[in-house]
């Protein structure tokens, strides 16, 4: 990576959604073909939430060739199936959560399921596919600044940002969040990824983490405290479009539809939100005399931002592979009325391979911003 000026610092923010995240592939192999075919890593910092956070590491890792890492992706996700990630913890799955969560207040019983899915199949996939000492070899080698996870912390609440990093990167503290320099691991991937009820928590420390994207209030500001200033957004957003008002359901929702319900809206409406408060800063700002903004009586700083999301909503798509769904998931997910939880969990080929066709389409429709962006002309 050449040097550059802290105006040009770029910064790459994945965010979560379980399966949503193979479009984030698809966008990502647009960009490495609309640059040079030997290109390293252009962004300086990379930052993952839930299993954005998997395919961010991906990339640190292959840090000195873009097309590599991205090619590492596209194997993995075409290629992926649902038990390559986690395994029923019993039979019941969705019809006895309510008997595990009764059971869990009732008693500290080691026996007591401790979430409806088990992943571990998923650490034995990520250890063969990152190779995570990687990272810092790149990072000294010049080709990547920090790449940072995000993971939520259960006793405090707090969202918290793992970051592996240049020296001159600074621990930092916000409202319900935190920045902690350490060293990247396939723990803090785990953890990152865990989703609630859904996946276990994961140890770290004297803490148990889950899934980044739960109270994660504002997603851009982690690779902004790493020193972003322009940053390019891959969302994964369930719903684009808003449900008529007079949608009507005639009969209570299932536990499905409400865990699909808190989960999406944790991977959705924090980054659209952030993203929305970003654009009207960066608006505002424009009013600010140039004289005061270089006094830095203002802490705030215009972010150069590029976002790529979904054009077609991914949970539309998810029901047409819910053929692909393993048998024992179908008695309790349905395409009618779970397809946010669908569209979280189907790890499947099909489903997978059609996510990354839709982000690498949608990103050659922006290729006009993209080359922009990179300073690549138009």
């Amino acid at each position: 990576m050449l040097e550059t000026k802290n105006a040009d610092r770029i910064g790459l923010l994945l965010s979560g959604g379980g399966a949503r995240a193979a479009y984030q592939v698809g966008v990502l192999r647009a960009i490495a073909e609309l640059l040079p075919a030997d290109a390293s890593n252009p962004f300086h910092i990379i930052s993952g939430t839930s299993a954005g956070a998997l395919n961010a590491a991906a990339l640190a890792c292959h840090a000195h060739r873009l097309r590599t890492g991205v090619r590492l992706l596209e194997y993995v996700w075409k290629n992926i199936s649902s038990d390559q990630i986690y395994t029923p913890q019993s039979g019941k799955l969705l019809g006895s959560a309510s008997i595990m969560l009764l059971s869990s207040m009732r008693s500290r019983n080691s026996d007591v399921p401790r979430s409806l899915l088990d992943n571990s199949p998923l650490i034995g996939l990520l250890e063969r596919v990152l190779k995570l000492d990687k990272i810092q070899r790149n990072i000294d080698k010049g080709l990547l600044d920090a790449l940072s996870i995000t993971t939520s912390a259960y006793s405090t609440g707090e969202s918290v940002s793992f970051y592996q990093g240049v020296k001159g990167l600074n621990d930092w503290e916000g409202p319900h969040r935190i920045g902690r320099r350490g060293e990247i691991t396939h723990s803090h991937l785990m953890a990152s990824s865990a989703l609630p009820v859904l996946f276990p928590a994961v140890r770290i420390a004297d803490q148990f983490y889950g899934d980044g994207a739960v109270r994660q209030l504002a997603p851009t500001s982690t690779p902004i405290h790493l020193g972003a200033r322009r940053l390019l957004a891959i969302g994964v957003s369930g719903n684009r479009g808003k449900a008529p008002l007079e949608n009507t359901m005639t009969v209570p929702p299932s536990i499905s539809q409400i865990l699909g319900h808190m989960l999406n809206s944790a991977f959705v409406d924090t980054l659209d939100n952030d993203l929305e408060f970003l654009r009207d800063m960066n608006e505002a700002l424009e009013h600010v005399p140039i004289e005061i903004r270089n006094s830095k009586k203002i802490s705030a700083q215009n972010i150069e931002l590029l976002e790529i999301s979904p054009s077609k909503e991914i949970n539309i798509l998810a029901t047409e592979f819910y053929n692909e769904l393993p048998k024992q998931m179908t008695r309790h997910i349905k395409p009618d009325t779970s397809s946010t939880l669908l569209s979280l969990i189907l790890f499947e080929k099909g489903f997978c391979s059609a996510l990354l066709k839709m982000g690498y389409e949608d990103a050659l429709i922006k290729e006009k911003e993209i080359r922009r962006f990179f300073r690549r002309g138009v």
